[in-house]
C-alpha cells in the first residue's frame, strides 16, 4: 500500500482501538506489576525532589519572597487542571507513551512526534540536572565525615573550577539505569523505600522547623509584587514534574483504568500540600534574602544551630533526588519505547528483554546519554528547558482532551474529567502564561531542539511510520466530518 501524501500523513490519527489493541497484546508485552499505591509513590518519588530541596530557596530568594507559598498554589493549580486531563486519558488509553500517545489519538502524527520529542527533552535534561544536584548533596554529606573528593572528579568543567568530570553523577545514573533494566517491580520496590526516607525528612522539616518560625520574617510578604509570584511559579514548576511520568508506566499497571487516575491525582495532591507547608516554614525560619540557594532547607537549620538535623535533611535530599532520577529515566525509556513501536524511531528502541520484560535498549541508551551529560556538562543553566517542555506537553494534553471529547463522545471513559471544557481551558491558559514567564534564551534553546526533531521526523520517521502504512488508520482530515453535531 502506498503511503499518503505528506499533508495527509501529518494529520493522520492513530485510532484509540489500535492503541488499546497494542496494550492488550500478550506477545512481547511489558510486565504488569504496579498498583495504585505503587503509582502514587512513583509520582511522589518524582515530584518530591529537586523542587522542594533546592528550587524552593531559589524562587523565594530571587523572586517571590515569603509569597513563594502562593507560587506553589499557582503552579499546583495549573498542574491540577492538567492532571485531571491526564487522568481521563490514562484510564481510557492505558499504554506507554503518555502525552505522546494521547496526542497521536487526537491531533495526528506530526503533533504526536513533536510532543514525543519534547518529552525526551523534558526527561533527559531533568534527569541530568537531578543527577548533578544529587552529586552536590552527596559531597556535602561526605564533607561532614571529613571526606573531600578531588576537584577533577567532583564536578564538570567550568572556567576556573578545576573540575573535569562529575563522577558521582555519572555513577548514580548508571546504577539507577541498571535497576530499571532488571525490572519494573524491583524499581517500584526500591522507589517505595526511598520515598519513605525522604518523606520522613520532609516531615522533620515541617514539624521541627515550625517551632523556629519567626512571623516577622514573612514581612514584606510580596517583595516583588504579583509578578514575582508568577516568576517564582515558573521557576518552581520543575518541582511538579513527575505526576505525568506516572502515565508513562501505564502498560505495567495491573488495573490501569482504576489505578492510574488515583496515582496521578493522589501524588499531586500530597506533594502540593507538602510544598506549601515547607515553603511557609523555610521563609519563616530565615529571611528570604538570607536563604542559601544551594541547600536552602539544610542551611536554614544550620542557621538555627540545628546541625545534626541539617545532616539528616541532607540525607533526605539525596534520597529524594535518587527517586526523582529513577522516575525520570523510567519515563524517558517508555517514551522511546512508544515512539519506536509506531515506527518513528528505529525498532531497536521498542525491543523488550526476554527475561525482565523491560524496554532494555532505550533504558541502556538513555542511561549512557544522561550519565555522560551529567558528568561532563554544567547544565544547571538549561534546567528551565525541562519546565518549558513540560508546560508544552500539558498544553497539548488539555487540548487533546477537548478534541477527543468532540470526535469520540461515546467512548467509554472509566474516569471523566469534570467541568469540561472549563478545566482543560484553564489548564491551557495557566500553562501558556507560565511558559511566557520563562526567559527568551530558554525559548531559543527549546526551538533549536524542536528543529532537530523535525529533521529526524522528516528524514526518517515519516518514511517508517506504521500508522501511515495501516489501512485501519483514520485520517485526521476526516475529523470535522465525523464529529458534525457532537459536543463536549
Amino acid at each position: 500500500m502506498s503511503k499518503p501524501s505528506l499533508s495527509r500523513q501529518v494529520v493522520k490519527r492513530k485510532p484509540v482501538a489500535m492503541l488499546l489493541a497494542e496494550a492488550a497484546s500478550e506477545s512481547g508485552g511489558l510486565k504488569r506489576a504496579l498498583g495504585a499505591l505503587d503509582l502514587t509513590l512513583l509520582g511522589i518519588g518524582a515530584i518530591v525532589g529537586a523542587g522542594i530541596f533546592v528550587l524552593t530557596g531559589v524562587a523565594a530568594a530571587k523572586y517571590a519572597g515569603p509569597a513563594i507559598t502562593l507560587s506553589f498554589v499557582v503552579s499546583g493549580f495549573a498542574c491540577a487542571m492538567a492532571a485531571l486531563c491526564y487522568a481521563e486519558f490514562a484510564a481510557m488509553i492505558p499504554i506507554a507513551g503518555s502525552a505522546y500517545s494521547y496526542s497521536y489519538a487526537t491531533m495526528g502524527e506530526l503533533v504526536a512526534w513533536v510532543i514525543g520529542w519534547d518529552l525526551v527533552l523534558e526527561y533527559a535534561v531533568g534527569a541530568a540536572a537531578v543527577a548533578v544536584g544529587w552529586s552536590g548533596y552527596l559531597q556535602v554529606i561526605l564533607k561532614g565525615f571529613g571526606i573531600t573528593l578531588p576537584a577533577a572528579i567532583a564536578h564538570a568543567y567550568s572556567a576556573g573550577s578545576g573540575g573535569a568530570v562529575d563522577l558521582p553523577a555519572l555513577i548514580i545514573v548508571m546504577i539507577i539505569s541498571g535497576v530499571l533494566y532488571v525490572g519494573i517491580s524491583e524499581s517500584a520496590r526500591i522507589n517505595s523505600i526511598i520515598v519513605a526516607i525522604k518523606l520522613a525528612a520532609v516531615a522533620l522539616v515541617i514539624i521541627v522547623g515550625a517551632f523556629y518560625v519567626r512571623p516577622h520574617n514573612w514581612s514584606p510578604f510580596f517583595p516583588m509584587g504579583w509578578s514575582g509570584v508568577m516568576k517564582g511559579a515558573a521557576v518552581i514548576f520543575f518541582a511538579y514534574i513527575g505526576f505525568d511520568a506516572v502515565s508513562t508506566a501505564a502498560e505495567e499497571v495491573v488495573d490501569p483504568q482504576r489505578d492510574l487516575p488515583i496515582g496521578i491525582l493522589a501524588s499531586l495532591l500530597v506533594c502540593t500540600l507538602l510544598y506549601i507547608l515547607v515553603a511557609g516554614v523555610l521563609t519563616g525560619m530565615v529571611p528570604a534574602r538570607m536563604i542559601d540557594l544551594n541547600a536552602p532547607l539544610a542551611s536554614a537549620f544550620v542557621q538555627r544551630g540545628l546541625n545534626v538535623l541539617s545532616g539528616v535533611i541532607s540525607l533526605g535530599a539525596v534520597a529524594g533526588l535518587t527517586s526523582v532520577l529513577l522516575v525520570l529515566l523510567l519515563g524517558q525509556s517508555r517514551v522511546f519505547f512508544a515512539v519506536s513501536r509506531d515506527g518513528l524511531l528505529p525498532p531497536a528502541f521498542s525491543r523488550v528483554h526476554p527475561r525482565f520484560r523491560t524496554p532494555y535498549v532505550p533504558t541502556i541508551l538513555t542511561g549512557i546519554a544522561v550519565a555522560i551529560t551529567a558528568a561532563l556538562l554544567p547544565i544547571q543553566d538549561i534546567a528551565e528547558l525541562t519546565n518549558i517542555g513540560t508546560l508544552f506537553a500539558f498544553v497539548l494534553v488539555c487540548t487533546g482532551l477537548m478534541i477527543l471529547r468532540w470526535i469520540e463522545p461515546q467512548m467509554r471513559r472509566p474516569f471523566r474529567t469534570p467541568l469540561v471544557p472549563l478545566v482543560p481551558i484553564l489548564g491551557v491558559i495557566f500553562c501558556v502564561y507560565l511558559m511566557a514567564s520563562l526567559p527568551g534564551i530558554t525559548w531559543a534553546r527549546f526551538l533549536v531542539w524542536m528543529a532537530v526533531g523535525f529533521l529526524i521526523y522528516f528524514g526518517y520517521g515519516r518514511y517508517h511510520s506504521r500508522v501511515a502504512s495501516s489501512a485501519d488508520s483514520e485520517l485526521g482530515s476526516g475529523v470535522a466530518r465525523s464529529s458534525r453535531g457532537r459536543g463536549l
